[in-house]
């Protein structure tokens, strides 16, 4: 069997349970790390965040000192996925999700949420960095919710898209 949408085989999974969005908490920082290292493509496990300088801790703080704006999802007590942008510079950090709510609308939903949240933080320019890859998912995503090139690439050879 396929899914209608997607075309990919459905894979059994438990009953479906409402999945509720709400603002990112400080108590949400160990969750979104664990999380980061389960999503489908670009992973990365607590060992390589904590190279980058990004830990419980400093997750944490950048929530509670309202310098990360975040929205996470949840379904009953397993964390889905996340949406987080800088207030600062208005760059979109970070979305991600789990494979199992991968078609659901939910990433959409937490983008969109992040992308109010940022606007009334007073940016009208958004920004983001993306595979330049157009096999991945995150390229074809970005640009169907109007994100386009900006002509710049990252230091991670990522492409960095805006919404203006």
């Amino acid at each position: 069997m396929r899914d209608a949408d997607t075309g990919r085989p459905i894979t059994a999974r438990m009953p479906c349970m409402p999945v509720f969005v709400r603002d990112a908490r400080p108590e949400d920082a160990a969750a979104c790390i664990d999380l980061r290292g389960r999503t489908r493509e670009n992973a990365f496990s607590a060992a390589q965040l904590a190279e980058l300088g990004i830990t419980p801790d400093s997750w944490a703080a950048g929530i509670a000192q309202g310098d990360s704006i975040g929205r996470v999802a949840w379904e009953g007590e397993r964390m889905a996925g996340y949406c987080f942008a800088d207030r600062d510079s208005g760059e979109v950090l970070v979305l991600a999700l789990l494979p199992d709510y991968e078609g659901r609308g939910i990433g959409r939903q937490l983008l969109q949420d992040v992308v109010s949240l940022t606007r009334d933080a007073g940016h009208q320019r958004l920004f983001l960095a993306c595979s330049a890859d157009p096999r991945s998912r995150s390229h074809g995503f970005y640009r169907r919710l109007g994100w386009r090139p900006t002509g710049e690439i990252d230091e991670a050879g990522d492409e960095i898209l805006e919404l203006v």
